[in-house]
């Protein structure tokens, strides 16, 4: 593989640790090389290219070889996926041949694709449901809730996220710009729920006010922000693709979309209040 500061050479651990390039800027996607018997997992409609001699098999659940239980414990490894909005099947990609061969993998929507070792992490991710993009067989994909009352209902996006097990790589894909952030033991950060892309389990999650009355009416930025303490990683996305849908959606209705008020509860008359009309 080019040099290129993503990438990674291979070292010796259970899950199989694989190398890789991010390839790309706005668009980008993820070129995995694989020496022989090694094996990449990926979402469906991941897919984009690979060598010949790496031989695709879609398996229900998340391919980790992890599922205990034989068939029942596939079936609820699937179930937790599809709850969080993800595919009943992955797609294990494993190289049959001898020397190197590579399979690439693409993000669906504009953003950046971020490789993370889970076990430089603790071993575990929690991130936005639809996030998992690939990652390297022995990782495995679950759901994460949570617990508060008020995060459950009003945390929305944020609520039901996937949490990634294990000690390989990862490539997760979040929308637009990142940013991460260390939080030192007390910090706290107030994020959009939309725009809170991932964190490390040391992070507490919850919910704070976002603001007065007013604020509430004409901010467009819905009740709560995301309330997070640490100590711990935490990653942003400056575009999560809910927005983005949500901004298309609103241009092909008749009249265009909103611009500052979206999310105001009076509807039209808050569009013309904030100068949207």
């Amino acid at each position: 593989m080019s040099s290129n500061p993503w990438s990674h050479s291979r070292r010796t651990g259970i899950a199989d640790d694989v190398d890789f390039a991010i390839r790309g800027n706005d668009l980008q996607f993820v070129e995995i090389e694989l020496d022989p018997g090694e094996s990449a997992v990926a979402e469906a409609g991941a897919f984009v290219w690979k060598d010949a001699s790496i031989e695709m098999t879609t398996v229900f659940g998340d391919g980790s070889e992890n599922d205990g239980g034989g068939f029942m414990g596939k079936l609820l490894g699937a179930g937790k996926r599809l709850v969080t909005g993800a595919s009943l099947f992955t797609t294990v990609f494993t190289h049959r041949g001898v020397g190197k061969a590579r399979v690439a993998f693409a993000a669906p929507v504009p953003g950046t694709i971020l490789p993370l070792k889970l076990s430089e992490l603790g071993g575990t991710l929690i991130c936005q449901k639809d996030s998992f993009l690939a990652a390297a067989r022995g990782v495995s994909i679950g759901i994460a809730f949570q617990r508060r009352i008020m995060t459950g209902l009003f945390g929305g996006e944020g609520f039901v996220m996937q949490r990634l097990d294990g000690d390989g790589w990862v490539f997760v894909q979040m929308g637009g710009t990142l940013v991460e952030r260390e939080l030192a033991p007390g910090e706290q950060l107030h994020v959009d729920t939309g725009c809170l892309a991932a964190y490390t389990p040391s992070v507490e999650f919850n919910l704070v006010s976002a603001g007065g009355v007013r604020s509430v009416l004409f901010g467009g930025e819905g009740l709560f922000f995301a309330r997070l303490t640490g100590p711990g990683k935490v990653w942003i996305q400056s575009l999560p693709f809910a927005r983005l849908a949500g901004r298309v959606v609103a241009a092909a209705i008749p009249g265009g979309g909103n611009n500052r008020g979206e999310g105001s509860i009076l509807g039209p008359l808050g569009d013309f209040i904030d100068g949207n009309r």
